[in-house]
């Protein structure tokens, strides 16, 4: 079926009506009076002259859990579809998967609904296909993914922020929009309604979706992304979370399996009974950032660490069992015996609460704990000792590292990212110090107590980072940033992907790595420089190791139709000569550039490909205050007189008062005649352009 002709394509096409909907929605009391609400706006909606209809998928994307590429207006013709706006770091974007799930679970594509999970990536890592297939294996995505990583679509439709819904007619014609976490009702009343009200008109078809899972393809192996490990310093035993598994495995350091505890149980050979009980947590995600309810009757959301601590110098052992709390952007605390928090009045044993960071998704460091802001903290580690007494924390949305005092609840930042608290873009990888050092979504530190040394899975990058924390100078300890698995080499050779935890064992020697996408654990001799995999035994001996390699490219990403186009005047230069470009750029009132990749340029000139030979095609745009110089050298040897060179900015931008993420590109257009007549010294040229 062919596209019909749209009235736009935008998601503000749908704004003013569907906002009148979701008013009325705020009066209506029964459940007839919703759905009748709901069926007579698709009624409405339906009948518009023009579908709002949605752009087909791009050819040659790449597809995950599908026997072949799917076009809207082909296979999903007949369909009420929902498209899922998400990229796999981002703690929003999976807490949505349950409520797809669920959808999933009470409709299938015999009854005409099918979820089609869009992935329009933050960071580059994530734009690589075998990390996504990583996180639809890893978080049991079972419905289509396309890989548009130039997140073609995300820019046709200008979708603002992760997570985004999408859901679409029969006809691809776009009927809601749902932004962000929360909309499980919503989302259940917009669909089950627009399947009621297409099946009534004889416009949904039965048939079935060619859906190829990608998980069915892999072998067995003992350990499937294994996202954290840690150690028991008295008996040595390793424990690990297995998370494809969905259980822990606790290993002795030769790597025999002693006990599986979650869905495959091992028993261990002398029979003894173990428990397994819960200390905090309902079993349901909650919404609360406050806490101070026991453990176990206090809701808490996506715990991504733990660590044993004490809640003072004076005390002689851990009575605190600190919490990453990753879904509220918060660090918690259980209290394991009666005690005081800093600046907290004396609390009950078992209580469990907020310690620090306001609940906002923000990089704020603060001497007051609860105005400091987290986001998405994944990793811990405790230095109890003067003079540091602080928490670590690898705070992976803002890609930095931080530290919470133990004294007074203070939060500083320590390596990574950058000053203004609202960029949760400034991500890279550089070794430097504090600010200057640039990491790429860390998810796990470790302190090691003998050498006063921090180290970090800066998991994105594919690296171990190691931070001395009284200098805050950040360097590279191993790892290529190669994805391609080395079993055993130097620092200097060693490969990662994407490794999520990290421990110190054998009195400050070995550094055990949860190398999730490899699916090992890694062994990494402090001393002699030297990594290995630690081989998992079970009880027939058997030992399996999956790598998956990956590439990684930079190529120009397709404008959005909706980019401005500005045609530049034309310009005279002779063979040899240096033109310049300089870039002023101005954002919305209150709106910060998101420093660092992936705000970008890049140079091109179709058809005239020979001048770019020997050029810097393209370059990071770091700070909307310094904005970059673009050089190009005229070659020596033109294949013609007439060209135009293209210049093509993408930036990344939020605006002050909110976490939603914009992705906005322009498009400046340098008609050049070449002469052999010198030309004089000319100005750089002055790219503006006011967004």
């Amino acid at each position: 079926m062919a596209a019909p002709r749209a009235r736009g394509c935008g998601l503000s096409g749908l704004l003013p009506a569907q906002t009148s909907l979701e008013y009325a929605l705020l009066d209506a009391v029964t459940q007839q009076e919703k759905d009748s609400l709901v069926y007579q706006y698709v009624q409405k909606v339906d009948s518009w002259e023009q579908d709002l209809s949605v752009p087909d998928f791009p050819e040659g994307l790449e597809w995950l859990n599908t026997e072949e590429p799917m076009s809207v207006y082909k296979d999903l013709c007949g369909k009420v579809v929902v498209l899922d706006f998400f990229t796999y770091c981002c703690i929003n974007c999976l807490h949505l998967l349950p409520d797809l799930h669920a959808l999933e679970h009470t409709y299938s594509d015999k009854d005409g609904l099918l979820v089609v999970g869009v992935h329009s990536a933050k960071f580059p890592n994530e734009k690589v296909l075998d990390n996504i297939k990583s996180a639809v294996l890893r978080y049991n995505i079972t419905h289509p993914v396309v890989n548009d990583a130039d997140a073609s679509l995300w820019q046709e439709l200008e979708v603002s922020c992760w997570p985004t819904l999408v859901i679409l007619g029969p006809r691809g014609n776009m009927l809601f929009s749902l932004i962000g976490e929360g909309h499980k009702d919503k989302l259940f009343l917009y669909t089950s309604i627009a399947l009621k009200y297409y099946k009534d008109r004889g416009q949904i078809r039965d048939n079935k979706i060619g859906i190829k899972l990608y998980k069915d393809s892999l072998p067995p192996s003992p350990l499937l992304f294994p996202g954290k490990v840690t150690i028991d310093h008295v008996t040595s035993r390793l424990v690990i979370a297995d998370t494809g598994h969905h259980r822990i495995l606790v290993v002795w350091k030769n790597g025999q399996i002693q006990y599986s505890i979650g869905e495959i149980f091992y028993v261990a050979k002398d029979k003894k009974a173990e428990k397994v009980s819960t200390v905090a947590g309902i079993g349901i995600q909650g919404t609360d950032k406050e806490g101070g309810a026991k453990g176990e009757q206090q809701p808490i959301s996506s715990p991504w660490d733990v660590v044993f601590g004490s809640s003072g110098p004076e005390v002689q052992r851990d009575d605190i069992l600190w919490i990453a709390m990753a879904g509220t952007h918060q660090i918690w605390a259980l209290l394991l015996d009666s005690g005081k928090l800093p600046k907290k009045n004396e609390l009950k044993k078992g209580t469990c609460l907020r310690f620090a960071g306001s609940g906002n998704e923000e990089n704020r460091n603060n001497a007051y704990p609860h105005k400091a802001g987290f986001a998405q903290p994944s990793g811990l580690s405790l230095a109890s000792e003067d003079p540091w007494s602080c928490l670590f924390v690898a705070d992976s949305e803002s890609s930095t590292v931080r530290t919470v005092s133990l004294k007074d609840g203070a939060v500083k930042h320590l390596v990574g990212g950058e000053r203004d608290p609202m960029n949760l873009f400034a991500f890279g990888d550089v070794d430097g110090v504090g600010i200057n050092a640039k990491l790429q979504h860390p998810l796990g530190v470790t302190w090691d107590k003998k050498r006063n040394l921090l180290y970090v899975a800066d998991s994105y990058n594919h690296k171990i980072k190691v931070v001395d924390p009284k200098t805050k100078n950040c360097t590279t300890l191993a790892g290529t940033g190669d994805t391609n698995d080395v079993i055993s080499s130097s620092f200097t050779e060693s490969t990662f992907n994407e490794p999520g935890g990290l421990c110190i064992g054998e009195n400050g020697r070995l550094l055990y790595v949860a190398d999730t996408n490899n699916h090992q654990i890694k062994v990494m001799d402090l001393e002699t420089k030297m990594t290995s995999v630690l081989p998992i035994i079970t009880s027939e001996n058997a030992v399996v190791d999956g790598p998956f390699p990956a590439e990684k490219q930079r190529t120009l990403p397709k404008l959005p139709k909706s980019a401005p186009s500005i045609g530049l005047s034309p310009m005279t230069a002779c063979p040899g000569q240096t033109l310049q470009f300089k870039l002023r750029l101005e954002l919305p009132s209150g709106a910060k550039l998101t420093d660092g990749a992936p705000s970008c340029w890049f140079l091109s000139a179709d058809g005239n490909e020979w001048l770019l030979q020997g050029q810097i095609p393209s370059g990071d745009i770091e700070n909307i205050s310094n904005q970059p110089t673009i050089s190009l050298q005229i070659p020596g040897d033109c294949l013609s007189l007439e060209a135009v060179v293209s210049i093509s900015v993408f930036l990344y931008y939020c605006s002050a008062d909110s976490s939603a993420c914009m992705m906005k590109a322009i498009l400046f257009s340098q008609p050049l005649q070449i002469t052999d007549t010198e030309q004089g010294c000319m100005a750089p040229v002055e790219l503006r352009y006011v967004f």
